[in-house]
């Protein structure tokens, strides 16, 4: 069956759906977007996620042409038309059309696209062993140029950044703020271990507020001392373990960075037990398909 796409007010069929060559959103990356999970028959964390795009979309001036319930209906709708239990939601709010120019007031219709379908970004064998990632050269965007509390379409520093991870042969890239302190991975935020104590980088580090995150950050408070604060490579280095959080990756277990090992080069008891109780939690709660 070809997937349903919600564009613009209808559901179409996934080869149907289409925008204007002159919407400001693939002209400009002038538009912003979420990523939404959805476990076991539940949408995890919506109101969260629907919460942060329409953030996104006020601090760039973005008038979003639904009403929160509106759209999180649609997104629930969303993954019923596609027949999905489990899957992967994209919601993506453009400038809408316009003309060459950058001026946003010639774009009088913003657009709305919600794509449902089936993700698995990566093997399940990656979360029992673990990744290798490298420290890439591209910095991450300085917040008073472009607020990594934003999820907008222009991810061309992220993209950059990925570039460099796969010439390097690994999956993913830690990116380094204009500062030199760790900020975040290209699609991910970043975990150590020392000790009890669960670190990540403060959000003006220049890393995004995830919402898996912050999921961690809660779980993990049960059981150790948790600290939101800047920390540089070395640390990295000699952290005890390491993982990586993200909608579509979950929790992921890092063993080795820039050709060094962490801990005992596999994924280590603080880091199992964080995938073990996400998992749980993922699978309880939820607003219902």
């Amino acid at each position: 069956m070809e997937k349903k796409i919600y564009v613009n007010g209808s559901f179409v069929n996934a080869s149907e759906a289409s925008v204007s060559v002159l919407d400001h959103g693939l002209l400009y990356g002038d538009g912003v977007f979420e990523g939404i999970r959805a476990y076991d028959g539940k949408v995890f964390r919506l109101g969260e996620h629907v919460d942060r795009l329409f953030m996104s979309a006020r601090t760039i001036m973005l008038e979003i042409p639904m009403t929160r319930e509106e759209m999180t209906a649609k997104i629930v709708e969303s993954l019923r038309e596609n027949g999905l239990r489990d899957g992967y939601v994209r919601v993506v709010v453009t400038r809408g059309k316009g003309d060459l120019g950058l001026d946003p007031r010639k774009c009088p219709s913003p657009g709305v696209i919600i794509i449902a379908d089936s993700i698995s970004l990566y093997p399940e064998d990656f979360y029992e062993k673990g990744i290798e990632i490298v420290t890439v050269s591209t910095r991450r965007n300085m917040p008073d140029a472009l607020s990594p509390q934003v999820k907008s379409l222009n991810y061309l520093n992220n993209i950059m950044a990925k570039i460099e991870a796969s010439n390097a042969g690994v999956l993913e890239a830690l990116m380094l703020n204009a500062e030199g302190y760790v900020a975040e991975c290209s699609g991910d935020n970043i975990f150590i271990v020392v000790g009890d104590t669960v670190i990540t980088p403060p959000t003006t580090a220049g890393a995004l507020e995830g919402i898996t995150r912050d999921v961690i950050i809660g779980l993990a408070k049960k059981d150790y001392r948790v600290r939101e604060e800047l920390f540089t490579l070395p640390s990295t280095y000699n952290a005890d373990e390491m993982f990586l959080t993200g909608t579509a990756a979950e929790v992921i277990p890092v063993v080795k960075v820039d050709g060094r090992t962490i801990g005992a080069g596999r994924p280590g008891s603080v880091t199992r037990k964080l995938i073990k109780a996400f998992r749980q939690v993922t699978r309880e709660e939820g607003t219902p398909i």
